[in-house]
Order: C-alpha cells, then sequence, then structure tokens
C-alpha cells in the first residue's frame, strides 16, 4: 500500500474519531438540559421564580469564568463587542423566564418539541434576514414541524390551552437568540461569550434579588436548584465542544433525541405519559427536524463534491496562456 494511501486512511480514521467524539459529546448535553428542565419543574413550583433564575446564571457563570481563567489567560475575557453580548444576555434571560413559565404549566415532553421547532423558525428567519437561499423541500419541512406544533396544542382543545403562548414566544426568542449567536460566532470566542451572557443576566436578575429572595430551609430543593446550574454548565459546554469536533450538519439530526429524553424525564419524576395526539406531534416535529438536519449534510456534500470537480478540471487544463507571470516582489521596510 502506497503511503500516501495510508495518510488518508489515517485521517478518515481521525475524522470519524472526531465525529463520533462529537456525537457523543452532543447526547450528553442534550441529556443535561432534559435534566435541566425535568429539576426546573419541580424546583420553581416551591422556590420564586427570579431565585431560582440567580442560582442558576450565579453557578453558569462562575463554572465559565472559572474555565476562561484557569485553563486560558484573562487576555480571553477581551471583545470589541459588549454591546452584542449584552443583548445576548438579556435575550437569555428572557429565554429562560419563558422556559420556567413553560415548564410550571406544561408537560416535559411536550415544551421539550414545542421549543425543538426553533431550528426550524430559524431557517425562515436566515432566508428573510441573512439572504439564505430557502429550498421547497425545506420550507415544507418548516410546515411540517409548524404542524406537528399545532398536533401537540390542539388549539380550541383542552390539552394545553393558554400556556401554549409561553413556549411560543421562547419559540420567538430563541431563534432571535440563535441568529444572533451565529453572527458573534464569527468573531468571538464560544467559551467567553457564555462567559459574558451569563455575566449579563446574573446582573439583572440580582437587582431586583432582594424582594423576591424566601428562606429556603429544605436541603432537597437547595440541591435541586445547584443541581439546576450544574446541568446547564455542563449541558452547555458539551454542546460547546461538540460543535467543535463535528459539523453542525453531522450533529443537528441528532439534537432532538433531547425530545426522547424529555419524555423520559417527565416519566420518571411526574408519572406522565403523553397521549396518542402528543405523540403524533412529537414525532412530526422530530421527523421534520431530522430531516431538515439530513438535508443540510446532503447539500454540503453536493458542494463540497461540486467545488472539488471544478478544482480537478482546472487543474487538467494547466495554466492559461493568459495569465500574467508573477513576479516575487521586494518587502518594503517598515
Amino acid at each position: 500500500m502506497k503511503p500516501a494511501s495510508i495518510q488518508s486512511m489515517n485521517l478518515q480514521h481521525r475524522v470519524k474519531s472526531s465525529a463520533m467524539g462529537g456525537l457523543l459529546l452532543l447526547i450528553s448535553a442534550m441529556s443535561c438540559f432534559a435534566v435541566l428542565d425535568t429539576t426546573t419543574k419541580g424546583v420553581t413550583a416551591s422556590v420564586p421564580l427570579l431565585m431560582a433564575l440567580w442560582v442558576l446564571f450565579l453557578v453558569q457563570t462562575v463554572a465559565a469564568g472559572g474555565y476562561v481563567l484557569l485553563a486560558r489567560d484573562r487576555a480571553s475575557l477581551k471583545t470589541t463587542r459588549m454591546r452584542l453580548h449584552l443583548t445576548r444576555g438579556a435575550l437569555m434571560l428572557t429565554m429562560q423566564m419563558l422556559a420556567f413559565f413553560s415548564l410550571r404549566y406544561l408537560p416535559v415532553g411536550e415544551y421539550t418539541a414545542m421549543a425543538m421547532t426553533t431550528p426550524l423558525l430559524v431557517t425562515l428567519l436566515a432566508s428573510r434576514f441573512l439572504g439564505e437561499h430557502v429550498s421547497i423541500f425545506r420550507l415544507t419541512l418548516v410546515a411540517g414541524g409548524l404542524a406537528g406544533t399545532l398536533v401537540i396544542v390542539r388549539p380550541g382543545s383542552n390539552a394545553i390551552g393558554w400556556a401554549m403562548l409561553f413556549p411560543l414566544a421562547l419559540v420567538l426568542v430563541n431563534s432571535a437568540f440563535q441568529l444572533l449567536t451565529s453572527k458573534m460566532a464569527r468573531t468571538e470566542d464560544a467559551v467567553t461569550t457564555l462567559f459574558y451572557t451569563c455575566l449579563t443576566a446574573l446582573v439583572l436578575t440580582s437587582l431586583p434579588l432582594v424582594w423576591v429572595w424566601v428562606p429556603v430551609s429544605s436541603m432537597s430543593l437547595w440541591l435541586g436548584l445547584l443541581l439546576m446550574g450544574i446541568a446547564a454548565t455542563g449541558g452547555n459546554l458539551l454542546f460547546i465542544l461538540a460543535f467543535e469536533r463535528a459539523p453542525a450538519a453531522t450533529l443537528m439530526p441528532y439534537m432532538y433525541l433531547q425530545i426522547g429524553f424529555g419524555i423520559l424525564g417527565g416519566w420518571l419524576m411526574f408519572d406522565h405519559v403523553p397521549d396518542f395526539w402528543a405523540l403524533v406531534g412529537m414525532g412530526l416535529v422530530a421527523a421534520c427536524g431530522v430531516a431538515g438536519g439530513l438535508l443540510t449534510l446532503y447539500e454540503m456534500r453536493v458542494r463540497r463534491s461540486d467545488l472539488t470537480a471544478g478544482l480537478k478540471h482546472e487543474s487538467a487544463r494547466g495554466p492559461s496562456m493568459a495569465q500574467p507571470v508573477l513576479m516575487p516582489v521586494k518587502p518594503t521596510n517598515s
């Protein structure tokens, strides 16, 4: 076997190992988020919402800040986009408030399925605000995901009722959050962004905390609050590490495993099993989301194949006679 072939096989093995590692990290992150949602539903029934939010952001800020200072250096905290960090922190706080209200009135599995329509809505918003092309098939998947949400909600029935407004508002705010995150990811470090986002939300929740704080004597409630912070921190860090090791298009279809984890958490902790139509709606949302992720992966492979074919064609043609001869340029003294 030629050395070049051996090197190619080794490279393919490393890529596959990295993708598998990213997938395992993503599944771990989704399970952490399911633990966060399940614990939140139990804890916020006895603890004021703002107090729970403050503990959640305190744990995340300390963990993210400690990681930056210990694993990196203080220079990594420097940024020229502080206004965007503050905006992202305000959006994060709004999202968590809507999530807490949603979980107060909705089962974990149904809430998770409705929240997971965010990537589908981001597709439409990216087409509108970022000028990205969206195919008819992708628009069909978006419509299917929204139809699945309607099956879960069933307007006019008593299945969920007015409480559906909280997760629907969450999807809208989360979509704006994701678009802003996508814009910031081009210039900002992921962990630094997480630190400033949590710090902003922590400051905002600290201001009115004195008026809502209540003494908590139950050790189980304190452990629940701490578990919320740990699950959120672990989920966010594992999520970042997953996307550092594998492409987003590869991981996207597996994000919908969180719906299954949510159903499992609701059954174990609250003895709740979604009814038939709720399961149908959840399945439709998950199927459209997975199909959208697979479509993205297919489109990336096609573009990569076309680019490779174009480069091979240009190479086969050889240098053009019309190309100018490039002469070395003498460096200038500064």
